[in-house]
């Protein structure tokens, strides 16, 4: 099932709608695999997870990162709170485990610390802005790459016999754990 959903920007609206008015029982939902933005600097040595050590979803990214010579690191910006800032998270408290990816820093081709300032100035300069559209200057062979990547981790998150679980402790388990268990009923 896929959903394109809107009004991020004012408090998660569409996907705060599709948590609550799911078109399928919550506890029968793999996962969310969320794209929110694209990498638009080229390919990256790694893949920025937000998110990272929530669930075991991580496994698969890590997989299919290392399948694609990639390595996966935590969120780059923690201090920004993206993972509670997109729509993952209105899935999430409801129980839903999912993938969020930002772009990573370490660019192929580019010195080290390029991939970062870059990020941050798009973020200072067009993030949210009426400049903050598309450029015939991106590199999207980075947007490629994750998005083959987010393909195969939903395509085998699909495919296993069981569902995908939060880490133990994490703040998001028991709404999870309470969706299965009501489809079980």
């Amino acid at each position: 099932m896929f959903a394109a959903v809107g009004a991020e920007e004012q408090g998660l609206l569409g996907s705060l709608y599709l948590a609550e008015h799911p078109p399928i029982e919550v506890g029968n939902m793999a996962a969310v695999i969320n794209i929110d933005g694209i990498n638009i600097f080229g390919p990256t040595r790694d893949v920025n997870v937000i998110g990272l050590r929530k669930s075991n979803l991580d496994e698969l990214v890590n997989q299919v990162a290392r399948w694609q010579k990639r390595v996966v690191t935590p969120d780059q910006f923690p201090d920004r709170g993206y993972y509670y800032r997109s729509d993952q998270f209105s899935l999430a408290k409801v129980g839903v485990p999912g993938v969020y990816l930002h772009s990573g820093i370490h660019v192929i081709g580019k010195p080290d610390g390029w991939g970062k300032q870059q990020i941050e100035e798009w973020t200072l300069t067009k993030y949210h802005q009426p400049s903050d559209e598309y450029q015939e200057s991106w590199d999207l062979r980075g947007a490629v790459e994750d998005v083959r990547l987010l393909y195969y981790v939903g395509l085998q998150a699909a495919q296993q016999a069981t569902l995908p679980q939060w880490n133990a402790g994490d703040e998001f388990e028991a709404a999870r754990k309470a969706a299965i268990k009501a489809v079980k009923q």
